[in-house]
């Protein structure tokens, strides 16, 4: 499956679901509920997924945990708040750098409609393309 397909899958199901839960509920519910929705889609899903990074000779485990990660290349960063904010984005762009991964999606189920609340983030891109999502590599 292309990454286009998978990111499309998540999007499709977030969709449904927020259409039907509506906003409001716990993070942890839209994050069982969607995993559930993407495994029924036949897609691979790990959900709270340890981060391991190495900094100075030193190894940090468990550091950071990624929400969702679907068929191994999406990382999926869920949020219930009403607005999201630019550390929500930075968040998701630092697991997708520490695990060297191509394209993550933030979902904010807190917003009135999922429109609003979808972010699609893309490591390294040109710093003209996404100057205040670079990290310095």
């Amino acid at each position: 499956m292309e990454l286009d397909e998978i990111t499309g899958a998540v999007i499709d199901e977030a969709m449904k679901i927020h259409r039907k839960l509506g906003p409001g509920l716990l993070e942890s519910v839209y994050e069982v509920v969607l995993a559930r929705a993407l495994e029924r889609r036949g897609l691979s899903v790990q959900r709270q997924l340890p981060v391991t990074f190495e900094y100075d000779g030193l190894t940090f485990e468990q550091a950071f945990k990624v929400d969702l990660l679907v068929e191994d290349v999406v990382v999926v960063e869920l949020k219930s708040v009403e607005k999201n904010a630019p550390v929500h984005a930075k968040q998701l762009l630092t697991y997708l750098h520490l695990m060297k991964l191509p394209v993550g999606l933030l979902i904010n189920f807190g917003n009135a409609t999922l429109k609003e609340g979808l972010k699609r983030v893309v490591n390294n891109l040109p710093p003209v393309e996404s100057t205040q999502l670079r990290i310095n590599q």
